[in-house]
């Protein structure tokens, strides 16, 4: 006999429980609702039913059913103005990918004290053009060590040093009321072993049985941990814990990160539902971006890295598809910091697309620009970004130079040897410039999660620090500045004219350096990545519009490029990209085109030198005039167009 197709199977399911849902659709909402609930399930459902089934059997309707009155009754406490939002968005579903969009990524406590204070910022965002302010880690975490925040103990909470969920709440609608989002972590790997459903775990109720991974020796720890690396092995050497009060001779808990964090067990569709009902639990809040925190680690297989497993994928697309039942104008940002191989499947890009998060971050990207920038060389770039798949035309990258983690050299080896690096030698030469213990080295970074094996670091360090404005600053020297501010300009000018939603990393706005107060707290001190969380500076703020200064050049620069970029619709996420080959191996250049829009080309010199390139470099792209650049429009000598150091220029077709 042949096995039905997965989507015949999902249609016959649908076929069984529609008629109930549709029932309990009407009794309890309004009838344009219950209609729109109805045809989001029709939608929706087999991107349901598909990878449920996978994860948990075929026999799956039982479940399914569970899943969709969680969904039904999240609707049904729906506020009416987050309804309105609703339509809207189901109207313009690719609302996040306008041009106009543009994120900054803050501490509350850091940008502001605590949330209700928070809206005294929101002059200075809406100046700068934000229209999506990520807030880090905020949910309530165990007390004591928190990893930053991401041991969660409540899910439903706010940390009381900034707010309540009330507050929390209030600062959504006043965003929405100035056409901002508001996008929030939430951790989906682990809890905190405080958490009630961690307690109710320990306690021996079975509403919790098997929520986490636990085992009574180290037989299975063992096999795990031969192929699993260590996240944090300076610091949680081991991805396992011995909890002495798990059972009756307690047992070895699977903590990937550090032993307060536990990791749940997906295989429990109990734990599923839990987490989909506190995703919809906070929706309703007002959260519209949901960053989706350690989510290649869900998935557990022996034999592997457990990292990126096909479970990840199902279980993020069917929550996904759960979540747009019932709260359509939610979108999931996938915090998927993996090789270049790995991170398209975070967009839905498998062999057949399957909607999974709507954004994701641009690691590689990023790791090129430092790259780029440390070498002056763009060719590793170029060779990494053109090699790089395609993403879903419904999905955008989160372009950015910089974010509250560190710095991981994720530099493939095929591209590296491909432009004759040697890769371990080239992620050593990156940490040795970056954290300055190279010759002439302008970085004033420092090197974080040192693997004592492998030799493996990363970096840490404000972006203004990592560019050389920091050590600029400390030498007095107007020249070195001068190149420190047109780095940090110049990055921008990628992650900004690139596509996509690009992020800024708050203070760098104000090129805010290392911030060394965290060492006067033990429960930081020891984490080096909080050099780079800094305050916000108010004095430097005060000084954004001040000509003279190091912040009134930055911060003018930041408005001129999030203004351009705002009027220009080859910049929409959903255009198509393609990296431009070029004669100068400093210079990277790329182009970008949408349906309803001529061409735009971006071209960035990563050279403290000037250098030339070939203009028919720009054939075929209809004539293209300079709408901004570093330097005023480029100089055209010989049939070479001359770009000065350090430079960016973006061209834009009429």
């Amino acid at each position: 006999m042949i096995a039905p197709l997965p989507d015949a199977a999902a249609a016959r399911s649908l076929a069984r429980l529609r008629p109930a849902v549709a029932e309990d659709a009407h009794r309890l909402l309004e009838h344009g609702d219950a209609v729109g609930f109805l045809a989001r399930l029709d939608l929706w459902f087999a991107d349901v039913h598909v990878p449920v089934s996978s994860l948990y059997g075929e026999q799956c309707d039982g479940l399914v059913g569970q899943l969709l009155q969680v969904a039904l009754a999240a609707t049904v406490a729906r506020p009416a103005d987050l309804r309105d939002v609703d339509r809207r968005r189901e109207v313009d579903p690719r609302w996040y990918q306008h041009q106009r969009m543009v994120g900054y990524v803050a501490y509350t406590d850091r940008f502001a004290g605590t949330l209700e204070k928070l809206s005294g910022r929101l002059d200075h965002l809406a100046e700068l053009g934000v229209t999506y302010l990520h807030l880090m880690p905020l949910l309530k975490p165990r007390e004591g060590a928190n990893d930053g925040g991401y041991a969660v103990a409540d899910y439903r909470a706010v940390d009381p040093r900034v707010g309540t969920m009330d507050d929390l709440a209030k600062l959504a609608a006043e965003l929405r009321g100035r056409d901002m989002s508001l996008c929030v972590d939430l951790v989906l790997n682990h809890t905190a072993r405080e958490h009630p459903w961690a307690r109710g775990w320990l306690a021996g109720d079975p509403e919790y049985a098997d929520f986490y991974h636990a085992y009574p020796d180290r037989t299975m720890p063992d096999a795990y941990e031969a192929t699993v690396n260590d996240v944090f092995p300076d610091q949680a050497p081991g991805s396992f814990t011995w909890v002495d009060e798990a059972g009756d001779n307690g047992a070895w808990v699977w903590t990937s990160f550090f032993p307060y964090q536990w990791d749940l067990n997906w295989d429990n569709p109990r734990v599923f539902a839990a987490v989909l009902e506190t995703i919809l639990w906070l929706a309703n809040r007002g959260i519209e971006i949901f960053r989706l925190d350690a989510v290649p680690f869900m998935g557990k297989r022996l034999g592997t890295s457990c990292m990126n497993q096909p479970e990840v994928h199902d279980i993020v697309q069917a929550m996904h598809a759960l979540t747009k039942i019932a709260a359509p104008a939610v979108v999931f940002k996938a915090e998927a910091i993996v090789a270049p191989d790995d991170l398209v499947a975070y967009l839905g890009g498998h062999h057949r697309y399957r909607p999974e998060c709507e954004l994701a971050y641009h690691n590689q990207l990023m790791v090129m620009l430092w790259s780029s920038l440390a070498t002056k060389d763009a060719r590793l770039a170029v060779q990494s970004l053109r090699r790089l798949r395609p993403i879903p035309a419904e999905t955008s990258w989160a372009t950015y130079v910089r974010c509250h983690d560190d710095i991981g050299w994720a530099v493939g080896d095929v591209d590296a040897r491909a432009v004759g690096y040697d890769p371990p030698a080239h992620r050593d030469f990156l940490n040795a410039f970056y954290s300055g213990r190279y010759p002439m080295s302008f970085a004033r970074g420092a090197l974080f999660g040192e693997n004592p094996r492998s030799g493996d670091a990363r970096i840490s360090g404000s972006a203004a620090a990592l560019c050389g404005i920091s050590e600029a600053k400390e030498r007095g020297d107007a020249a070195a500045l001068d190149a420190g501010i047109r780095r940090l300009v110049l990055l921008h000018a990628v992650t900004l004219g690139w596509g996509g939603v690009p992020l800024l990393y708050m203070g760098d706005e104000l090129a805010q350096g290392n911030d060394a107060s965290y060492r006067a707290d033990p429960a930081l001190a020891e984490d080096n990545r909080w050099m780079h969380r800094p305050y916000f500076d108010d004095s430097a703020a005060a000084r954004r519009h001040d000509p003279g200064t190091v912040e009134g050049r930055v911060f003018s620069w930041f408005r001129a490029l999030v203004r351009t970029r705002a009027g220009l619709s080859a910049l929409h996420a959903a255009g198509e990209s393609a990296v431009l080959p070029t004669d100068s191996p400093h210079v990277l250049a790329w182009r970008r085109r949408h349906p309803r829009s001529g061409h735009f080309v971006g071209l960035v010199n990563f050279s403290n030198e000037s250098t030339t390139v070939d203009v028919r470099v720009l054939a075929g792209l209809g004539r293209l005039d300079t709408v901004l650049a570093s330097d005023g429009p480029p100089p055209l000598e010989n049939g070479r167009l001359r770009l000065a150091g350090l430079s960016f220029v973006w061209l834009a077709e009429e």
